[in-house]
């Protein structure tokens, strides 16, 4: 799965420069041309990361911020702010409202696209990762291989990317309409119940290996994924 970036902007020109950019970089992009749109979309979607312009039409990307900040889905996501106010009051402003970095039009891309890197690596480090490892338990995104206990565990498709995305998240509730988002995409029609089928799958596959199965069952909520069951 590709790491998911929203970038909210008014300008058409640094809107596609971005786009093209992160594309490139091999990131998912979402758009968004105010600061509305951006807050519907996040609703919509959870990005792993967004690109927020501090001045924009209907609302400010400070007030965007401290919105997203508000929200549990988004409360810990690496939100980078654009403008073109060099002031350092302006920057305290924009940090204090819950910004982890902040850059002054006009910017170089390549700084832009380290700065990302350098804000991912601190918040969710997994994101640049091709190995995740928790306790015995090893996904290798680039060979495409599982392994559980120092044994090759094989899995399908589905469940492949089911248990990347829980070793990327540990320990966060999703509900089955997130994970339908997160692994199937948007533009998938399933129904909701599939997750549970292919999540049995997942820890059939799991607890065939003789270990404890780490996806724990959140009544009315959805599922989890417990690092802490996983021994080292």
């Amino acid at each position: 799965m590709k790491p998911y970036v929203l970038v909210i902007e008014d300008e058409d020109a640094i809107l596609t420069l971005l786009e093209y950019n992160f594309r490139k970089e091999g990131y998912e992009v979402g758009l968004a041309t105010d600061g509305e749109m951006g807050l519907l979309m996040a609703s919509e979607r959870t990005p792993d990361f967004i690109i927020c312009d501090w001045m924009m039409p209907k609302l400010s990307g400070v007030e965007v911020c401290r919105r997203l900040r508000r929200r549990d889905e988004t409360r810990a996501t690496p939100i980078i702010m654009l403008t073109a106010r060099g002031e350092e009051a302006d920057k305290v402003t924009g940090l204090d409202f819950g910004a982890d970095d902040y850059i002054v039009k006009p910017f170089s891309v390549p700084e832009l696209l380290a700065r990302v890197r350098a804000v991912i690596r601190r918040s969710a480090p997994s994101l640049l990762e091709d190995v995740i490892r928790h306790g015995t338990l090893e996904i290798d995104l680039k060979a495409m291989r599982v392994k559980y206990a120092g044994q090759d565990l094989h899995l399908g498709p589905t469940e492949f990317r089911l248990l990347e995305h829980f070793m990327r998240s540990p320990s966060r509730v999703y509900s089955r309409e997130q994970l339908l988002d997160k692994v199937w995409g948007r533009d998938v029609y399933v129904e909701a119940r599939t997750v549970d089928v292919h999540i049995g799958r997942l820890r059939k596959a799991l607890k065939s290996m003789g270990g404890h199965d780490p996806i724990r069952t959140v009544r009315s909520a959805g599922y989890a994924f417990e690092t802490s069951v996983l021994s080292d």
